[in-house]
C-alpha cells in the first residue's frame, strides 16, 4: 500500500497503548479512522481530539471477543466508506499464572480476545477488503509466539495461534488484493501488564509490583515507535514485522536453537533477578 492518505483504517484496542499510537500515526498520514475498544469514554475523548484538528475519526465501543460486535464494526466501515482499506487487529489482554493454577475462566477470556477477536475481525471484514483495489490486514501477534515464558502459557499460545492463522490466511489471499502483515512486538511500554489478570508470579518475580518493574525495565520500545514501524511496514507491503531490539534478538535465538530458546531466555530473567536488576 503505497500511501495511507484517505484510506479507511479500522483499529481495535484503539483506546490505549499501541492502538492509540497507531491512531495518531495513521491520522498524521491523512488516513480516515474508525476506532474500536471496550473503553467508550476514552474512545470519545480521542474522537473529540482528532475532530478538533479537522481529522476524520469515528468510534464504536466493541468487544472483539463478541462476533456480533465485530460484525457491527464491519457494517460501520461499510456505511462510512463503502468498506475499510486497512484492518488492524490489535486488541489484546494478558494473564499471568502457572498452568496448574490459572483460572479456566481467565484463560478463556484471554483466548477469546487475543485469538477469536482476530478470527472475528478477519471474517467480518474480508468481503469488503476483497472489494478494494488494495487492502491490508494487520494481525498483532508477539515475540512470545516464538519464545515462551513460564506463567505466560495461555498468552504464548494465543499469540502463536495468531501467527499461524495469519500465515495460512496470507496464502489463501495471495491471488487477492489483500495483504496480511503479522506483527511481533517485543517489550512495549503499555499498560497490558498492569491490566493483566494475575495469579502466582513467583517463577518470575517476588510479587506483582516487582513483576511490573521487570516489565518496564525489559520494554525498550515506546508505543509511538511501534506504531511508526507498523505504518511503514504497511506502506512497504511487508508480511512480517519484528518490533524492538529485544524481539529481533529473541527471533535470532529462536532461529538458532528453536528447542532451547525459551529456556535460554528464562535463564537470563533468573540471572537478572539474582543480580537484583
Amino acid at each position: 500500500m503505497k500511501t495511507l492518505r484517505d484510506k479507511g483504517v479500522v483499529i481495535t484496542g484503539a483506546a490505549s497503548g499501541i492502538g492509540e499510537a497507531l491512531a495518531h500515526a495513521m491520522a498524521a498520514r491523512g488516513a480516515r479512522l474508525l476506532l474500536a475498544d471496550v473503553n467508550a469514554e476514552r474512545l470519545h475523548a480521542l474522537r473529540t481530539a482528532f475532530r478538533a484538528k479537522g481529522l476524520e475519526c469515528s468510534v464504536l465501543r466493541v468487544d472483539v471477543a463478541a462476533r456480533d460486535d465485530m460484525a457491527a464494526l464491519a457494517e460501520r466501515a461499510q456505511q462510512l466508506w463503502g468498506g475499510a482499506d486497512v484492518l488492524i487487529n490489535n486488541a489484546g489482554v494478558g494473564v499471568v499464572a502457572p498452568v496448574e493454577s490459572v483460572k479456566e475462566a481467565d484463560a478463556r477470556w484471554l483466548f477469546e480476545t487475543n485469538f477469536w477477536g482476530v478470527w472475528y475481525g478477519c471474517r467480518a471484514f474480508l468481503p469488503q477488503l476483497r472489494s478494494r483495489s488494495e487492502a491490508t490486514i494487520v494481525n498483532v501477534s508477539s515475540i512470545f509466539a516464538m519464545v515462551s515464558m513460564p506463567t505466560q502459557s495461555i498468552y504464548n499460545a494465543s499469540k502463536a495461534a495468531v501467527r499461524a492463522f495469519s500465515d495460512a490466511l496470507r496464502l489463501e489471499l495471495e491471488d487477492s488484493p489483500v495483504q496480511v502483515l503479522s506483527v511481533h512486538p517485543g517489550g512495549v511500554k503499555t499498560d497490558i501488564a498492569r491490566a493483566a489478570r494475575k495469579g502466582d508470579v513467583s517463577l518470575l518475580a517476588a510479587d506483582h509490583a516487582e513483576l511490573l518493574r521487570q516489565f518496564d525495565q525489559l520494554s525498550p520500545t515506546m508505543p509511538a515507535q511501534a506504531a511508526e514501524a507498523i505504518c511503514r511496514a504497511i506502506e512497504a507491503g511487508r508480511t512480517r514485522l519484528l518490533i524492538g531490539s529485544d524481539a529481533r534478538l529473541a527471533d535470532w535465538v529462536y532461529r538458532l536453537m528453536p528447542a532451547g530458546a525459551s529456556a535460554w531466555f528464562y535463564k537470563q530473567v533468573k540471572k537478572r533477578r539474582a543480580a537484583g536488576r
